[in-house]
């Protein structure tokens, strides 16, 4: 969902109609178009707006900041397989130095060994890392992953999304993340 969005271009919120979002990591975004298209369609209520509008020569709408989809989306249960979910059920970090930088990933048991391409044989690796490993075993290389993996839930993956907020948040939308979570004293 997020593809769409361009830089600075009044992104809009997207929530389930049971209004919470229908992805915290990557936050459920549109672009402003995306949401107006989908207004007149009739696909979703706008429940917050930006304070700018946008005119044609017989129409003016302010833009929406957040949007609510008409029907509900069952979310799935089991995430996808994709290079970045592996990242962010290991936290964007290696698994064997727990850097942060020039991340890729790295099979434990190397493919040529007969290892797979699965959430449990798959983490998450620094260049260098990765490098030094090579296509050795842990054992060989003296290198473990400081988690085993695991394929990880949805949940899972949201409680890991909320610790890499993105970069930008509108005030119009706080009210509608993370209120699932505990509450300062």
């Amino acid at each position: 969902m997020n593809a769409h969005v361009s830089q600075g271009g009044w992104p809009v919120l997207v929530l389930n109609a049971d209004f919470r979002p229908l992805s915290y990591y990557p936050l459920s975004l549109w672009s402003w178009q995306d949401a107006i298209k989908a207004v007149f369609l009739d696909r979703v209520n706008i429940v917050e707006y930006y304070d700018r509008a946008v005119r044609s020569p017989s129409f003016e709408i302010q833009l929406p900041s957040v949007v609510s989809l008409k029907s509900f989306v069952k979310p799935t249960t089991h995430p996808a397989f994709t290079r970045f979910n592996v990242f962010l059920r290991d936290r964007f970090s290696c698994q064997y130095c727990l850097s942060g930088d020039d991340l890729t990933f790295d099979h434990i048991i190397p493919r040529s060994k007969g290892g797979q391409t699965t959430w449990e044989n798959v983490v998450a690796a620094c260049s260098p890392c990765n490098l030094r490993k090579g296509n050795l075993t842990p054992q060989q290389a003296k290198m473990f992953p400081k988690q085993t993996p695991y394929a990880p839930t949805v949940h899972q993956l949201h409680r890991n999304g909320r610790l890499f907020p993105p970069n930008y948040l509108h005030e119009s939308w706080l009210d509608y993340l993370y209120w699932d979570t505990e509450l300062d004293p």
